[in-house]
């Protein structure tokens, strides 16, 4: 097949670049033709929360990225619809993650879809965002009536699209595993590198600190006395997306500077290896959310999860099996993680995940795609 994907990808960094990019590599893998189209404007300044969209490393030399759209300029989607259409790909794939980038979307989908060759399917993390704004269900609803198929990435958004759509093919496939961050490291290597005493009890909360996430919460743990007496560290690794100072400010306020390092510069991936071989057990303390691509790299790594039972989270941490789901609390997080520590969870679980990994491949995801264009008529 020829199949194009539109989305972020390099020069743009983060977890959808890297999401796209490895998709496109499973793909010529098995021996299909791909071309990425990228963003030249992904957001602008104004409406971005981090210190940059851009990446700093070499562009990569296997994968046909082309910089091309503009999110905001109408005529540039003209054009870069027309352009793919010309190029009469079997498959358009769209990753979809927030209304605002639906009219851009849907109207190169609209474009592409006039070859009457293209069958169009989208990638859905969110259908209905985690950060509500105004439009967001007008914009979402324009980019649904533009595909063909979806495949989300949890049952919850599955559900979700049934409040849009109800006729279109559409698919439950999981987060792929992010095996693209290198190879594992043992524990006292990753410490080392990040300075850390090699003997402690350490988790990490990973990824872009926005408040849905529930740092604030994890952070009233590290307050508990019972986890004070463990001598538990914190590794806070990510950029804030969030205004920092509620958070600090809780940190001095709670008195726990001592057992938490702040890591909130953008993590590169030749990094995130160090910050996930380094921990015990990563900790999603989320107040609300539908799945999370630091689940996969958990998986990825072997490293046991407490996650909570929030959205899709729970469909791929089995509880107590490859780490625990509680209730979004203070007491219930805490409770798991004195349970992870007092009986040496840590050995049962890594063994439990290098059994329940096998289930997100990339191939599956091709597989799920596949059934969703099987049904879809051009």
């Amino acid at each position: 097949m020829k199949v194009v994907l539109l989305g972020s990808a390099h020069p743009l960094r983060g977890g959808l670049a890297t999401y796209n990019e490895r998709l496109a590599r499973a793909y010529q893998d098995a021996g299909h033709e791909v071309v990425i189209y990228t963003f030249s404007l992904q957001y602008p300044d104004f409406l971005f929360p981090g210190t940059t969209q851009y990446s700093d490393q070499a562009p990569p030399k296997d994968l046909d990225i082309r910089v091309a759209v503009n999110s905001v300029n109408p005529f540039n989607w003209w054009r870069v619809g027309r352009k793919i259409k010309s190029e009469q790909p079997d498959l358009l794939l769209i990753k979809f993650w927030l209304p605002f980038m639906a009219p851009c979307l849907g109207v190169i989908a609209r474009i592409v879809k006039q070859n009457k060759k293209t069958k169009v399917i989208s990638i859905i993390d969110n259908i209905i965002p985690h950060e509500k704004r105004i439009g967001d269900f007008n914009f979402a609803r324009f980019f649904v009536k533009s595909v063909d198929g979806f495949i989300a990435q949890s049952k919850s958004v599955l559900a979700d699209l049934d409040f849009f759509d109800n006729q279109k093919p559409k698919l439950f496939s999981p987060h792929p595993l992010y095996d693209n961050f290198g190879a594992a490291i043992p524990k006292v290597t990753a410490r080392e590198r990040l300075g850390l005493e090699v003997d402690k009890k350490i988790i990490l909360f990973f990824g872009f600190i926005r408040d849905y996430k529930g740092l604030d919460i994890l952070l009233d743990v590290m307050a508990d006395e019972r986890i004070q007496k463990k001598n538990i560290s914190l590794i806070v690794a990510g950029e804030f997306y969030a205004d920092s100072t509620p958070y600090l400010e809780q940190i001095r306020r709670l008195n726990i500077q001592k057992n938490i390092v702040l890591k909130t510069d953008f993590i590169p991936d030749d990094k995130v290896a160090n910050f996930f071989c380094a921990a015990d057990m990563v900790v999603q303390p989320y107040k609300h959310a539908t799945q999370s691509g630091v689940t996969q790299i958990c998986y990825h790594f072997d490293k046991p999860m407490l996650v909570t039972n929030v959205g899709g989270l729970p469909e791929i941490v089995p509880d107590g099996k490859v780490g625990y789901v509680t209730e979004v609390s203070v007491k219930d997080i805490a409770d798991a993680l004195l349970r992870f520590y007092d009986e040496n969870k840590e050995a049962v679980f890594i063994e439990n995940i290098e059994v329940e990994k096998k289930k997100y491949s990339w191939e599956m995801m091709m597989e799920s795609i596949l059934q969703v264009s099987q049904k879809i008529k051009v």
